[in-house]
């Protein structure tokens, strides 16, 4: 037998038939399901430090539990100091089993070690049926070492869903167990 995630066992043993009753689909292959999530982590003050893009390449590796790659400037901007080409960021994209094990995680220990948590304001949605979210501080994963960081860097947080509404997305996302804040 081999290894299922929590969360995947979840959506198809209890999410998708409750979302097909819920709006009423047809067939089960209607039922939207979560197809990416992406972490990006945008770093103006790496223009001045190269260091600062490598650590938190290797943090972002950390948390995904895959490569995560620099992301670089696309055109000069001299208001800011930056050329063409210079590493301003990093990036990762998680699909199947990896981004299952990274929302559950999120979920379960991550979100919950946010200073005054009191979850996710839904006001994050695009019309198109994707989430998006920002995290202040990176050293709520666990398996960041609080010691070992040099600076505390926010990240954003894009999960991408093959909802048609914002309504059907939400909820899936709150059928998967996602911590929306009741204010709107």
């Amino acid at each position: 037998m081999s290894y299922v995630p929590r969360l995947r066992a979840k959506y198809h043993n209890e999410v998708a038939a409750k979302l097909q009753q819920e709006f009423g689909y047809k067939s089960p292959m209607q039922v939207p399901r979560i197809t990416k999530i992406s972490l990006n982590q945008g770093l103006g003050s790496a223009v001045g430090d190269k260091k600062i893009v490598e650590n938190a390449v290797q943090e972002m590796t950390i948390i995904a539990g895959q490569k995560a790659v620099p992301t670089v400037s696309k055109k000069d901007i001299s208001n800011f100091k930056l050329r063409k080409g210079m590493p301003i960021g990093a990036r990762v994209t998680l699909r199947s089993d990896r981004m299952y094990e990274f929302l559950d995680r999120l979920i379960a220990v991550a979100l919950p070690r946010t200073r005054d948590f009191r979850g996710v304001k839904a006001s994050g949605f695009d019309g198109r049926g994707n989430f998006t979210f920002g995290v202040k501080e990176q050293i709520i994963f666990p398996e960041i070492d609080i010691d070992k960081v040099s600076k505390l860097q926010g990240m954003d947080i894009t999960v991408v869903t093959t909802a048609r509404t914002n309504e059907e997305a939400k909820a899936l996302l709150r059928e998967m167990g996602f911590p929306f804040s009741d204010k709107k």
